[in-house]
């Protein structure tokens, strides 16, 4: 026999110690690992890390198989993998009821099960008995099966394996919004069985969905029907969420050394490199010990100080286990890896010693990785007074399996018998490089030849719907029911894809399915569900957010396609509009704002964009593969048909109809999606100071003077009561039959009303539940003559606005389903109809006041509001709703749409059109959170009541105008210009206000040397030339305008919450309007945790007024300032934040009475007693909010007259700690 080489003597040395240390334990039956020789549990996350090692070995012989014995302990040592992983897989697949029930559910108690007992795969403890969802163990599981397929190995050995693998991507796809109990299986780290988003789970999903996407199971002996399908907006998702959160861990936990897994091997979840860094070293410096890493801060697992009797703490005992918190060596273990894939050889070695030394010897001379290292029990008081000083003891299982697999690991790549490639044949290492930049493909397709011939005019030539067969272009809901196909299966009771989202980075490439090619226009497009998509400037705005998008988040073969349909419902009198033409001219150029774009044709760019086999929707369960599913083939047949009848029913009849009708009834499309409805009406805006209006606006408009007339005889038509009859509580059921009437004014309109109902009721299969608010009959003195008086007048009328008073009238007294008497084609016409045809031709005429409250009449809502309240809330932002102080609602956690929909308007009353807004604007601030993150740094909650009440306090400060006129205006403001508005007042920028064409407001970014940042609207009539631009004095009103601003945003300075920590710790308390911090928040909660910033929010929240709430900040500022230059050692018992800001006001008084500043003016010039006297009496001369004069807000922190100084001199009187003499070094930074 030849002799061995030294390598393949070194090979069987790890050999015999892999068999020794984890195979000996593997159970020959299921092929799982028990937790340790007394427990016969299986967890699934240490039993995929087990396996590593032996997976790993494997590859290194098979490098060096020269002999046959060589070969054979290759083949050994693979089916030992594939046995585990199968082991796993069936005990999955015993609890397929729950993957399919959470789908739905998404609830801890239907999640897949975190342990198995290793004797038969069963379950071994209840779903209540122990924090089973564990996103991050399945995760891992696909992960390392997707790695381990590409590696060659074949785990799946049936096409029902791979629908359940399909089925477990979709249990994995929504991670970035399901709360779990992470990697230590504890939710919040008290241990009280809560779980939490933890950023450990979603790297760890996103990794396994882009492990898992297009990967054929079956390896390269599989076909169509083996390859797993993800769509690559979930991951993305997951990412953004991830980035958001690095390198926090989770509300209870500031950092976390799990996250180790995430940033390098095996996740290599993180494709910026800078974030990488900056998590690694979080985790060094905060975390890193002599022998390993503390899991997180506070971990009392297993501390001599932790009472063993009982699975929770209380939450003034974690503050016990500071700095005595065990040292695990698996994390030395995941930074070798770490490194060596980086690799630094360097630091490999640095850390490989470093583990030397903590590792255990065995008997025969092996060495053991131990679970963990304690500081002894008569060792704690010194380990108190110089953490890192005691030696420590080992506690828990040694060998460690999880860390001594990983060890092995590193071992076989520092010697060389493994690359790094062969640990990770898909490549995820290299994500973190830099990426070339995307050009991003752009189609614009025509509905038909007369807007195609229309374009041509502007030199911009594109092809019809027709024109580009055989490509069919279908919208976004179609790929999305198609999806809802994939992994179905009869046999396993598993129904495919719940989600019916389907992103942008989805609907850029193109589908094939047999012989047929797709394209989807995007699903922003198919909003024609909601009013915002009426306005053609946002929907712009959107496309070129959505192309910015792209640029960073593709990363697919091939270059995204974005397809767009320009249809009739965009023209704007028959003409297409300015901005798209201009839009379309950017996009011809090949630059759009800094992203390199093409447009062409769709047969020119089918080379070079990504390709997707729809291959799922054969019928392979019948034996049919080739054949389509018969419903799949019944949904596009009909489909199709539609969408081509569609277009030619529209051409017959264009040439009848008006084209105001013609545009009318393009513009309802989609209106019948809309069936939720919830009607409230009157709506009051509280802008000036606490009380909020009782005078009731009537559809927010001017009252037209022909109704005013009636007011000295009965009921006037414009009751400035508030609500005459109270709503009675939400009824379920009742369809609302989907009816689209308009008035009846003409045969022919009717005719095509009811065409187009029973084309639409066809074209939408609507699963929505239905909720329908009754209203009472208001009691009225109006004869039924007065009601057919309203009626007839509203057939008359022309004027859209007093139509809108006449249907808002007849809601509140007759109720919305009343019987108008009008009939159409033999069917009864109510108010609803009416308002629904009110609703469309403001839509089209861009009365944006009426749009939004004829809207909330109908209880419409926002298409999206769910996905945006929950982009918000992942990215650690909790969100308000209605005017504070009384009626705030806070959402801290995903809600259904229709639950969303009910708390808003509970919130806002009968404000209608406030409550529509409300919901427009949660898009916007997540589109913005979406694309420009830094917006909202140092921001944690939003607050949209407040927001909403600042954007009208700009509107009055810029247009000079009073509260009720600026809200006037504000709710007349068109979509786009909204968001706009709502831009500068996240950025701070200064805007000024230009009044354009048809009375529409306009906003400009002032001293903005970036003409591209100008915003001029309506630029219809020439009007707009001299459009009155208010100027604005620069110095007067800044800082009180700044403060307004940053307390309605609830922005706070860098580190506040932290340092206010660092107060309490000093004190007994911070009382806060009425609101009191206890020191013992200190115990409980670290100082970077983001449940003690909520607390101290909550706090602040208390005060209604933004700018005063601003001056208590800063007040606590200073306070920090005495605690960080260690001026005194304890600041005493219960501060009263207020009373500071109050003292500082009383001295900047007496200092504007001796300078004879401007406060003279109001409060300085009063004497003390009448201050007193007026202050009880409720208001300040300046109109300062909480009795604190205007000046004072409106001046700057700094300088000798700025509000720091006196905040300093405040905190030197009021505080008995501060020495009253002698010198104090001082310095105000």
């Amino acid at each position: 026999m030849r002799s061995r080489s030294n390598s393949g003597v070194r090979l069987d040395y790890y050999q015999r110690i892999v068999h020794r240390l984890i195979l000996a334990h593997q159970e020959p039956v299921t092929g799982l690992f028990p937790a340790s020789s007394v427990n016969s549990h299986a967890w699934i996350r240490d039993n995929v890390y087990c396996i590593l090692a032996v997976w790993g070995l494997s590859m290194a012989y098979k490098k060096i198989a020269d002999q046959d014995e060589d070969r054979a302990k290759c083949y050994e040592l693979e089916q030992s993998c594939v046995k585990l992983m199968r082991g796993l897989l069936m005990a999955m697949m015993n609890q397929k009821d729950k993957v399919e029930k959470f789908k739905m559910t998404q609830s801890p108690v239907d999640s897949l099960h975190a342990k198995y007992s290793s004797k038969n795969g069963l379950p071994v403890v209840g779903d209540n008995e122990w924090g089973h969802l564990q996103i991050d163990a399945v995760s891992l599981y696909l992960l390392i099966l997707a790695q381990m397929t590409a590696s060659g190995l074949q785990i799946v050995f049936s096409l029902d394996e791979v629908s359940f693998i399909q089925n477990l991507v979709f249990y994995i796809e929504s991670a970035y919004s399901i709360p779990d109990y992470g990697i230590w299986e504890r939710g919040d780290k008290t241990n009280h069985g809560e779980p939490e988003l933890n950023a450990s789970s979603i790297g760890m999903a996103k990794a396994a969905l882009e492990a898992m996407n297009e990967l054929d199971l079956f390896g390269a002996r599989g076909g169509p029907a083996s390859v797993i399908h993800v769509l690559a907006d979930e991951a993305h998702k997951c990412q953004a969420v991830l980035q958001s959160m690095l390198p926090r861990e989770s509300n209870s936990k500031e950092l976390d050394s799990g996250l180790l897994c995430v940033i390098g091997f095996p996740a290599f979840a993180v494709d910026d490199a800078q974030l990488i860094h900056n998590t690694r070293d979080a985790i060094l410096s905060r975390l890193q010990g002599k022998y390993g890493c503390k899991r997180f801060l506070r971990d009392g697992y297993r501390t001599p100080k932790e009472d063993p009797s009982r699975l929770y703490y209380e939450r003034w005992e974690l503050r016990m286990f500071e700095n005595i918190e065990c040292e695990w060596p698996l994390f030395y273990c995941y930074l070798i890896l770490f490194h060596a894939f980086q690799n630094d050889k360097h630091l490999v070695q640095e850390y490989a010693d470093r583990l030397e030394k903590i590792m255990v010897r065995s008997e025969d001379g092996i060495l053991l990785v131990p679970e963990s290292y304690a500081v002894p029990q008569d060792l704690v008081g010194f380990e108190y007074q110089k953490p890192g000083s005691q030696a420590r003891e080992v506690v828990g299982r040694c060998p460690f399996l999880w860390g001594q697999s990983l060890f092995i690991l590193g071992r076989l790549l520092q010697e060389g018998f493994l690359a790094v490639g062969e640990l990770d044949p898909l490549n995820r290492r290299l994500g973190a490089q830099k990426k070339p930049d995307v050009v991003v493909q752009v189609v614009i397709i025509a509905e038909d030849n007369e807007i195609r011939d229309k374009l041509a005019e502007h030199d911009l030539h594109v092809q019809t719907i027709a024109e580009v067969a055989p490509i069919e272009v279908q919208p976004a809901r179609v790929l999305s029911h198609l999806y809802t196909y994939l992994g179905r299966n009869r046999k396993l009771g598993l129904s495919g894809r719940k989600s019916r989202d389907v992103g942008i980075l989805s609907t850029s490439k193109l589908y094939s399915l047999k012989d047929r090619i797709f394209a989807f226009t995007p699903q922003f497009v198919d909003l024609s569900r909601f009013y915002i998509a009426s306005d053609n400037e946002l929907m712009i705005d959107i496309l070129k957010g959505e192309i910015n998008f792209l640029k960073s988040a593709w990363d697919l073969l091939g270059r995204p396609l974005v397809t767009l349909v320009l249809k009739r419902i965009h023209l704007d009198q028959d003409k297409i509009p300015l901005a798209m033409i201009q839009t379309m001219r950017k996009l011809k150029s090949g630059y759009i704002n800094g992203t390199r774009v093409m447009l062409g044709s769709l047969k020119d760019f089918l080379n070079t964009s990504a390709i997707t086999d729809l291959s799922f929707l054969g019928s392979t369960e019948d034996g049919y593969p080739d054949r389509l599913h018969p419903d799949v083939q019944t949904y596009l047949d009909e489909h199709l048909l539609r969408s081509f009848s569609n277009r030619n029913t529209m051409n017959l009849r264009g040439g009848q109809l008006r084209p105001r009708h013609l545009r009318r009834r393009m513009s309802c499309k989609g209106a019948i999606k809309k069936t939720r409805s919830i009607n409230v009406d009157s709506d009051n805006l509280g802008m000036e100071g606490p009380s909020p209006l009782t005078e009731r606006r009537l559809s927010s408009i001017v009252p037209p003077p022909w109704l005013l007339a009636n007011k000295q005889g009965h009921v006037s038509v414009f009751a400035t009561t508030p609500e005459e009859g109270p709503t009675s509580p939400p009824q379920l059921g009742g369809d609302l039959g989907l009816r689209e009437n308009i008035y009846p004014m003409d045969p022919q309109h009717s005719r095509s009303a009811i065409d187009r109902r029973s084309e639409f009721v066809r074209q939408q299969e609507i699963t929505v539940p239905k909720i329908l608010i009754q209203r009472h009959r208001a009691e009225t003195n109006f004869a039924d003559t007065e009601v057919e008086e309203l009626i007839a007048m509203l057939r008359e009328t022309e004027n859209l606005e007093e139509q809108g008073d006449i249907l808002q009238y007849l809601v509140d007294t007759q109720g919305l389903d009343f019987n108008t008497g009008m009939l159409e084609e033999g069917r009864v016409v109510t108010v609803r109809d009416l308002l629904k045809g009110l609703y469309e031709k403001a839509c089209q005429q861009k009365l944006w006041g009426l749009v939004r409250h004829t809207a909330g009449m109908l209880g419409k809502r926002v298409e999206d509001l769910g996905k945006a309240v929950t982009d918000l809330l992942v990215r650690q932002k909790q969100v308000t709703v209605g005017m504070p102080p009384n009626n705030e609602h806070t959402i801290t956690a995903p809600l259904p749409e229709v639950e969303l929909r009910q708390l808003i308007h509970d919130a806002y009353g009968d404000d209608e059109s406030t409550a529509m807004l409300t919901q427009e604007l949660m898009v916007y601030l997540a589109m913005f959170i979406r694309t420009e993150p830094q917006l909202f740094h140092e921001m944690l909650r939003l607050r949209v009541g407040l927001i909403i009440q600042v954007m009208a306090k700009e509107l009055s400060r810029t247009l000079n105008c009073n509260g009720e006129a600026a809200s006037e205006h504000l709710l007349n403001l068109s979509p786009f210009e909204m968001k706009n508005l709502l831009y500068h007042i996240l950025s701070g920028k200064e805007f000024a206000v230009s009044s354009v064409a048809r009375g529409n407001l306009s906003i400009v970014s002032c001293k903005s040397s970036r003409v591209s940042k100008k915003s001029q609207i309506g630029l219809g009539d020439p009007e707009g030339e001299d459009a009155l631009i208010s100027t604005i004095d620069d110095r007067q009103g800044q800082w009180l305008r700044r403060r307004r601003l940053d307390g309605a945003l609830n922005r706070v300075p860098r580190d506040f919450y932290s340092r206010v920590w660092t107060v309490l710790e000093k004190c007994q308390g911070l009382a806060i309007e009425g609101r009191i911090l206890q020191q013992s928040l200190t115990q409980e909660m670290t100082p970077g945790e983001l449940k003690f910033a909520l607390e101290v929010e909550t706090a602040l929240n208390q005060i209604p007024q933004p700018e005063y709430r601003q001056l208590v900040v800063e007040a606590l500022m200073v306070l920090t300032l005495v605690t960080e230059h260690n001026m005194v050692p304890t600041l005493g018992g219960i501060i009263c934040v207020e009373h500071l800001v109050h003292k500082a006001n009383q001295l900047f008084l007496e200092d504007q009475r001796k300078v004879q500043g401007d406060a003279t003016l109001c409060c300085a010039k009063l004497k003390d007693g009448k201050e007193q006297q007026q202050a009880a009496s409720g208001m300040l001369l300046c109109g300062g909010a909480a009795y604190i004069c205007q000046h004072l807000y409106d001046s700057a922190p700094s300088g000798s007259y700025g509000t720091m100084t006196y905040m300093s001199r405040a905190v030197a009187l009021v505080l008995d700690c501060v020495p009253k003499q002698g010198e104090k070094e001082c310095a105000i930074s």
